[in-house]
């Protein structure tokens, strides 16, 4: 919904899913990055000028220094975007909450060995936990694309937790503008059909896969 509002991206790495196209598999199939203290990365907010703040990860509903994070941010008057997949709860401050249910297509069957799998499936959809977060806070529910088959299972879900069809997205896979913009073609048609709206990719059609964009 606040697609192309400058905003400052804060990665918190580290992951409780392990989805087979996983773009940032540095937060997720091989976590990196260096632990940090609250101060200073307030204070890298504080030198932009930008007054949305997106916490992202990985999964940032795991990680134990959120809530004080997001209390922070409050205080400076900052707009505050959590994207989570909705499997974990978590009293925080924020002003929305983009929540991406995972589907079925997203469980590793096959990437090393299918070891990640049987976890995967488990905790991939938590229709309780997306009730839980959908009531406590203004939300958007983001869904990824692969295949046109997937709006099955999108409607279930839409259905199951009682979303408004207003807040909810379809954004195509992919890591290139070209499978994107081929995806989005039949992608936009069922936004028509069902009344969704249509999310794009703007970093990766401005950057490309770039770290650190």
């Amino acid at each position: 919904m606040l697609a192309g509002v400058p905003s400052v991206f804060v990665r918190l790495s580290g992951c409780n899913l392990r989805c087979d196209w996983c773009d940032t598999p540095y937060t997720s199939w091989n976590p990196e990055g260096d632990d940090r203290l609250l101060g200073p990365i307030l204070a890298d907010i504080r030198r932009n000028w930008a007054k949305h703040v997106v916490v992202t990860g990985g999964e940032p509903m795991i990680h134990a220094g959120l809530v004080p994070l997001t209390q922070r941010l409050r205080e400076m008057e900052q707009h505050i975007t959590i994207e989570t997949a909705g499997t974990v709860f978590e009293q925080v401050e924020c002003d929305l909450i983009s929540i991406s249910p995972k589907l079925a297509h997203s469980t590793p069957t096959r990437r090393e060995g299918g070891r990640w799998a049987a976890q995967h499936e488990r905790t991939r959809y938590q229709p309780e936990v997306l009730k839980r977060l959908m009531s406590a806070y203004h939300y958007q529910l983001k869904f990824v694309m692969k295949q046109p088959t997937d709006i099955v299972e999108v409607n279930t879900i839409i259905k199951e937790v009682g979303a408004d069809t207003n807040r909810v997205l379809l954004m195509a896979e992919g890591i290139d503008a070209s499978t994107i913009y081929e995806r989005s073609q039949w992608i936009t048609e069922l936004c028509k059909q069902y009344g969704y709206c249509y999310s794009p990719r703007l970093h990766i059609d401005i950057w490309g896969n770039t770290r650190g964009r």
